[in-house]
């Protein structure tokens, strides 16, 4: 635990009561987003309201940089490494079986084998949310944590190779925006410093991993 505490220490001590309250929070948080995306999905593009339509709402829910961004929120603010993983996991375990109830029960199909992914990054949701919380801290681990966390949204958000550099959509780099200034750092220089860490990170793992990201 010292080994932990060297790098961020937990909040001060919240009431049972209170923890409760937020697991709830995030879940029903989980379940109305879930819910709201396979609604979307299987709603046809005419009876969606123009803006939804114009910037692709359903094909962004239905990738993965929107909601890694909501588990690291999730995990970041979370008042323990503890409770990091359990409401990640709570939010996850609410999102994608709302998610594939709807898909079952209403809209009549069960996507097997993308529900097998949901459910696996539901598995480890939070291992990694514990790994995540210590992204705020003030050590170099914590630099390093925030630096991959980056590297996995840069690959979520932009599409490059040797001769070209373009951008999945324009939420998906809201998406990065966003996620640079919560991992943002203390001083101007750390902050530039795990950027470029994490860019450069992100194309090691490009070609570790040569998939589509999204």
């Amino acid at each position: 635990m010292n080994f932990f505490n060297r790098i961020r220490c937990a909040n001060k001590q919240m009431p049972m009561s209170k923890k409760i309250l937020h697991s709830i929070a995030v879940l029903f948080f989980g379940i109305v987003l879930g819910t709201v995306s396979k609604f979307l999905d299987t709603t046809p593009s005419n009876e969606l309201p123009f803006i939804i339509e114009r910037l692709d709402v359903r094909n962004f829910l239905g990738r993965f940089a929107i909601w890694i961004l909501i588990a690291v929120c999730i995990s970041i603010y979370s008042n323990s490494s503890i409770r990091a993983a359990v409401n990640v996991f709570t939010f996850f375990l609410g999102m994608v079986t709302s998610y594939y109830l709807y898909s079952t029960f209403i809209a009549g199909f069960f996507p097997r084998s993308y529900a097998m992914i949901w459910f696996g990054l539901t598995a480890i949701s939070p291992l990694l949310a514990f790994v995540c919380w210590y992204a705020k801290g003030k050590s170099k681990i914590s630099l390093a944590i925030s630096s991959l966390i980056i590297a996995v949204l840069f690959n979520m958000t932009f599409a490059y190779g040797w001769i070209y550099f373009d951008i999945y959509s324009s939420l998906e780099l809201i998406v990065f925006i966003c996620g640079l200034v919560i991992l943002r750092r203390s001083t101007i220089k750390e902050t530039i410093v795990t950027t470029a860490i994490g860019v450069v990170a992100a194309m090691i793992l490009n070609m570790i991993l040569p998939f589509y990201w999204g």
